[in-house]
């Protein structure tokens, strides 16, 4: 009897001891899967953040590719500060230019202007017509800006300098030419501004800023160009001694009618030398001068309206 009961204890123990190893084996088994699984999803983890990461990169690279695409540096300023082209519309048939900030911060609202159209055309691609391709510079002399508004690029109406005198001085380049008398037509060293003498260089596009835009107005070979200056609230046509052409007279009517300026044939406040319009129409290119009717007020309802009929016409 005694035997019988040592056996049966001896089967329960080592069954037991079976049972115990079994489950810690199963226990381990558990271990081990859920270890590998644990490190399945830590590599499946790694990939996927090494994917994003990747796509980030992507959508990076596609975005400055874009932006390259979007805008070129056309050149420097005195300064070393880009002179930046924004471009928009796919057509090849038809071309605009838009150009602000000739006299930087004396008269930034040309900038605004200008700005205010780069904004524009990005928000409202439908805006140019198929044919049509646009560009637009809103700062040409960012020296002048920078020194009256701190900022060779974007600023607002509350950076711009209380004085007088900076303001002034803003509407030169930091070589103290006034790049709206740097042009070659009619050109002189010494022009006039108001009532008072002002350089217009050593020579024709002796300055970098306007020899950049002549580089860049030679490649583009624009069909119309407008150039905005402040202040006198008017359009006028461009000429450089001889018959205004009849496509600068039709621009100079269009955008007047359409913005609410008044239209004029010359420019006849005082002798100006080396214009920059003057120019263009010497390069048989239609011109206009749009002048604000203040140095700081873009007018930009105004002057969206004959920026709208300008790229509609050039599309008929």
């Amino acid at each position: 009897m005694n035997k019988i009961l040592i056996g049966i204890i001896v089967v329960l123990v080592l069954g037991g001891g079976v049972y115990i190893y079994m489950q810690s084996q199963e226990t381990t088994s558990y271990e081990k899967e859920l270890e590998t699984l644990q490190k399945e999803v830590a590599e499946q983890k790694e990939d996927a953040l090494e994917e994003v990461e990747k796509i980030k990169e992507d959508i990076v690279d596609a975005a400055e590719e874009a932006k390259d695409k979007s805008q070129t540096v056309i050149g420097q300023s005195v300064k070393g500060e880009d002179i930046i082209a924004y471009h928009f519309g796919e057509g090849r048939k038809k071309k605009a230019l838009f150009v602000g900030g000739i006299h930087g911060g004396y008269s930034p609202g040309t900038s605004l202007v200008g700005f205010e159209l780069v904004d524009y055309l990005r928000s409202n691609p439908k805006v140019i017509p198929e044919d049509v391709e646009v560009t637009v510079i809103p700062v040409m002399n960012p020296d002048g800006l920078a020194l009256v508004t701190g900022s060779p690029d974007r600023f607002t109406l509350s950076d711009i300098s209380e004085s007088e005198a900076v303001r002034i001085k803003g509407r030169f380049n930091a070589n103290e030419v006034d790049l709206n008398r740097n042009f070659d037509c009619q050109w002189q060293e010494s022009g006039t501004w108001k009532s008072q003498s002002v350089s217009g260089g050593s020579a024709e596009f002796s300055e970098p800023e306007s020899d950049s835009v002549r580089k860049y107005v030679r490649e583009f070979k624009p069909d119309a160009v407008v150039v905005y200056y402040a202040a006198g609230g008017g359009v006028y046509a461009s000429n450089c001694g001889g018959d205004t052409m009849e496509e600068t007279v039709a621009l100079t009517n269009l955008y007047a009618k359409a913005s609410g300026y008044a239209a004029h044939e010359v420019f006849d406040f005082y002798e100006v030398t080396g214009d920059m319009v003057n120019w263009l129409a010497s390069e048989k290119i239609p011109a206009i001068s749009v002048l604000l009717t203040t140095h700081n007020n873009p007018e930009w309802t105004k002057n969206k309206k004959g920026i709208e009929a300008v790229l509609k016409s050039l599309a008929l």
